[in-house]
């Protein structure tokens, strides 16, 4: 399948008040995620390379002790095995994550 619309797509939940509708290839996965206001993704790693971009809200993020707060169109790249969390500002922050390879436990 080549097209796929988010809307259709359930959501999986990621941590308490994050949510994300996953999209996958071979080589890649594309995460649409959904922070509510105040909500975080815990301190994590992972193998996978990261990269993403801030559509709608602010994001406070920290990779490898270096904090940030980025905002719509602000993209940030997370090597493998780097930690790092973000927590969203005050209203709900939508972002856009791109996983190399794949995610196998977000594919379903």
């Amino acid at each position: 399948m080549y097209y796929h619309d988010p809307k259709e797509r359930l959501e999986k939940e990621l941590a308490p008040g994050v949510r994300t509708r996953t999209f996958w290839g071979d080589n890649m996965l594309l995460s649409l995620v959904e922070i509510d206001p105040d909500c975080e993704v815990p301190r994590h790693t992972h193998p996978h390379e990261q990269g993403g971009m801030v559509t709608e809200g602010k994001l406070e993020m920290d990779v490898g002790g270096e904090l940030k707060v980025l905002g719509p169109g602000e993209v940030y790249i997370i090597p493998g095995g780097v930690e790092h969390w973000v927590k969203a500002g005050n209203s709900t922050t939508k972002v856009l994550d791109i996983f190399s390879p794949v995610r196998e436990e977000f594919k379903y």
